[in-house]
């Protein structure tokens, strides 16, 4: 059954979204903090609502906390049930952290003896996953993150260093700094080059409460930046992803990516 939920999971980082697909998320319990030492709380799971625990959790196996410093952190108390996955994070420096699951991989599909056979695993592993003999392969790679964030004291960018490798976001407005009435700016970068074009959703939390999903539909510009203008207090979730033919491997002929922030947006 674990592997089930994992797979399940692991679907969900990799996969396109859409307003009524299941939900990839880290719900942080406060994002601004005024004193370092102070302690976070994240729920981590997929669901069919925002932020409500109804399909499956988020593997913790994923799960990179990078300090203010640019430093790793441990998770403490880190514990997953049957829908969420749960962990603390002690914030012992001031600035922001970034809280990111993240999950790369390989997908195939083959045939052996006429059966029709699927594999996910690592890049790396790829050629011993498949056996001989196996017909009509076809795989793709994927790279998916989940993120949030979380400020103590005045908000650094030491986090929003770009890795070169899949969709990543960068901050023109921090993202502990968000008010409800108040316009947002953020820019989306591809391998670490601005990304035009990318469709981006947004969706304010508690869904199973509302008959709307209320979901606001954004393009990025050229320069890979798009505006948010909040209009209400919350939390929020942001999605965005693409495909193309960038892969590591001759065995891929596809690449797909995909990108989930979660905001918290503070009253005036």
């Amino acid at each position: 059954m674990k592997i089930k939920l994992i797979a399940a999971a692991v679907a969900a980082l990799a996969s396109v979204g859409s307003a009524q697909a299941h939900k990839a998320w880290l719900q942080p319990s406060q994002t601004v903090f005024s004193d370092k030492g102070a302690w976070l709380t994240v729920d981590a799971a997929v669901s069919n609502d925002l932020f409500y625990f109804n399909h499956v959790p988020l593997p913790l196996e994923r799960l990179r906390i990078t300090a203010p410093d640019g430093s790793a952190v441990q998770a403490q108390n880190a514990s997953t049930g049957k829908l969420r996955s749960v962990f603390d994070v002690e914030l012992a420096q001031e600035g922001t952290y970034k809280i990111a699951m993240v999950n790369e991989g390989m997908f195939a599909s083959y045939k052996l003896g006429g059966e029709a056979k699927r594999w996910r695993g690592k890049a790396e592993e790829f050629k011993a996953g498949i056996p001989a003999g196996a017909t009509e392969v076809s795989a793709s790679e994927s790279l998916g993150r989940v993120e949030t964030f979380a400020t103590v004291g005045s908000p650094t960018t030491t986090v929003f260093k770009s890795t070169g490798k899949g969709i990543e976001l960068v901050p023109v407005t921090h993202p502990n700094d968000l008010f409800a009435g108040e316009k947002a700016t953020f820019q989306l970068l591809v391998d670490g080059k601005p990304a035009a074009g990318l469709k981006i959703e947004v969706v304010p939390g508690a869904t199973r409460y509302r008959d709307q999903q209320n979901d606001m539909q954004l393009t990025s510009g050229a320069d890979g930046k798009f505006e948010v203008t909040w209009p209400q207090a919350g939390m929020y979730w942001l999605e965005t992803a693409s495909e193309d033919a960038k892969t590591t491997l001759p065995e891929a002929k596809q690449r797909r990516l995909s990108y989930v922030a979660v905001f918290e947006v503070l009253s005036q």
